[in-house]
């Protein structure tokens, strides 16, 4: 029986790892009875349209070892909403180059894309196999304990607010706070992950806001004049999604991408660290500093999580398993196993469940008073982040 033809695509915003997702594709490939030659899609489905594909079985073990450990997207991203009237196009071209199984590594958005694929192909008699890869720092997917790309940003995370911490602690005499945004735009997964920099009540995080939560300026600003009367200076995390009991964004953040989806990372200078620097400029006569790392934390391979890796490689090999097995129409999950130390197993999700949605963080993981975490959250995380260095303090 005749091989058939794959290809694969990276979506949205990178990490870390997601290049080891692509090598596990490629590698699951080499080693299949169905899959013979793998096409990388560049730029996503938008490459795709334009017939933008690259020949990976012919790369080298050397070169494939190389990438595994490479951060961003190797093949080019792609924030294109795949639309009714591209489906015509994208079936062309999937038929023109005789392609059977569509993998594509990506998120909430990505999931939608595949999603629409498969179900159109099917609607016209085309027989393909389309089996979807979770990617994304935010965490925000469902059907899965968590995504990869998350533990490495979530580590990259709490290092910065680590020793940023300690930089504002002894700069307290000069600057009295220091706000950190991380990514995050319906999701406080990962400003919540900062919360591993703390060791002891003084340290910081001393305060984090999560999209999760209706932020109150009040409360706000006597959180703050609490921690200054507490330690003499205050460390604050925010989610960039913030928002007001209104609905209305902290940020003030208007524009919005081809989702629907709010630019956090394109608003000229609006954000929510920023306005929170304001209030409390305004409000208490403070002054202080404020940090966004913004798509950073998406390519910080000097801090990835040889776990994150492992896993993300992993994700990529079993999506090849399940196309081989006829299973379409699915994402790739990871699910925990209950146990005091951490394993994970792989699962299924169906894609018409993770599709464009957002998984926000559980009501357990979030303080009563809105503005920290919980232990539930810091046991749930350890195992992810790894562990975190300790540094000498007078």
């Amino acid at each position: 029986m005749a091989k058939a033809k794959a290809v694969v695509g990276q979506s949205g915003g990178p990490t870390s790892v997601i290049n080891s997702s692509l090598v596990g594709v490629v590698e699951a490939a080499r080693g299949s009875s169905r899959i013979g030659r793998v096409y990388g899609m560049r730029y996503g489905i938008e490459g795709f349209m334009e017939e933008l594909l690259v020949d990976l079985s012919a790369r080298s073990a050397g070169f494939l070892r190389g990438l595994k450990r490479t951060p961003s997207s190797a093949l080019g991203s792609s924030r294109h909403k795949t639309r009714e009237e591209d489906l015509p196009r994208i079936l062309e071209i999937l038929k023109k180059n005789d392609i059977r199984y569509f993998f594509l590594i990506g998120g909430n958005d990505t999931m939608d894309t595949i999603h629409r694929v498969e179900a159109y192909c099917r609607r016209q008699g085309y027989e393909l196999t389309g089996v979807g890869i979770p990617k994304t720092v935010d965490n925000d997917l469902f059907g899965t304990d968590h995504s990869p790309g998350f533990p490495s940003a979530a580590r990259c995370n709490v290092l910065n607010v680590l020793q940023a911490g300690l930089l504002a602690r002894d700069m307290q005499r000069v600057d009295k706070f220091v706000i950190y945004q991380s990514v995050g735009r319906d999701a406080g997964w990962l400003a919540a992950s900062a919360a591993l920099a703390k060791r002891r009540e003084a340290d910081a995080p001393h305060l984090i806001y999560l999209p999760e939560r209706p932020f109150d300026r009040e409360r706000f600003l006597a959180d703050v004049e609490e921690c200054l009367r507490r330690y003499g200076w205050a460390s604050i995390v925010c989610g960039e999604g913030l928002k007001q009991a209104d609905g209305t964004l902290v940020s003030a953040s208007q524009v919005r991408d081809k989702f629907g989806n709010v630019e956090f990372g394109a608003m000229g200078g609006a954000s929510a660290a920023l306005s929170l620097h304001g209030l409390l400029k305004d409000r208490l006569g403070l002054r202080g500093e404020f940090q966004i790392t913004e798509s950073l934390i998406m390519c910080a391979m000097d801090r990835a999580v040889e776990l994150d890796l492992r896993e993300a490689y992993g994700c990529g090999r079993e999506a090849v398993r399940l196309a081989e097995a006829g299973r379409s129409g699915v994402m790739v999950a990871l699910e925990r196993r209950p146990g005091e130390a951490y394993r994970a197993r792989y699962a299924t999700a169906a894609l018409e469940e993770v599709a464009a949605k957002s998984k926000p963080m559980p009501a357990e993981y979030i303080s009563p008073e809105g503005n920290f975490v919980t232990e539930a959250f810091l046991s749930y995380i350890r195992p992810l982040v790894g562990p975190i260095p300790e540094y000498t303090s007078l």
